[in-house]
């Protein structure tokens, strides 16, 4: 048996401030966007805002269904409208937060498993550019990681496919 290690690296920043004025404008679009959330059945609101290397910031936020498994999560929303409006440039930065009437999210929530999927395809569409990421709850500390990688080291892609 061989016993491999994967760590990955993130930053926390305590507050917008201590973000470049880049990231801080990034994740204010996140903020924005959650008032486009249609979340009626959870009331959990996503908002996410992609920067792409043209300067564009294009939003998304999740949009729920009555028959759950129909929902679209923000991530997906938002990097939809990008492979649609500017197919071919470059996402370098997501945004995502989150907010609920429910308690009060004090902590960074991450993608779920299917947004990180797409998340890590879009690197790979990219050539391998990787797509960095904060994540901050409705307060509290913001995490900004390298890559959609380190959110899935395992992501299954096109090589798999033959």
């Amino acid at each position: 048996m061989k016993q491999k290690k994967i760590t990955i690296s993130y930053q926390v920043f305590h507050s917008i401030e201590e973000l470049s004025v880049e990231d801080a404008q990034l994740l204010e679009a996140a903020k924005a966007a959650l008032q486009l959330s249609y979340s009626p059945y959870s009331e959990f609101r996503v908002g996410a805002a992609v920067l792409l290397a043209n300067g564009a910031i294009v939003s998304g936020a999740n949009q729920e269904n009555a028959a759950y498994p129909m929902c679209l999560c923000a991530e997906q929303v938002a990097l939809a409208a990008v492979a649609s409006q500017y197919p071919d440039v470059v996402v370098k930065k997501m945004a995502i937060t989150v907010t609920t009437k429910h308690t009060d999210i004090n902590e960074p929530a991450s993608p779920c498993g299917s947004c990180r999927q797409v998340i890590c395809e879009k690197e790979d569409r990219q050539k391998g550019v990787p797509i960095e990421i904060i994540l901050q709850g409705e307060k509290g500390d913001i995490y900004k990681l390298n890559s959609g990688r380190d959110l899935l080291p395992f992501a299954f892609d096109g090589d798999f496919l033959g």
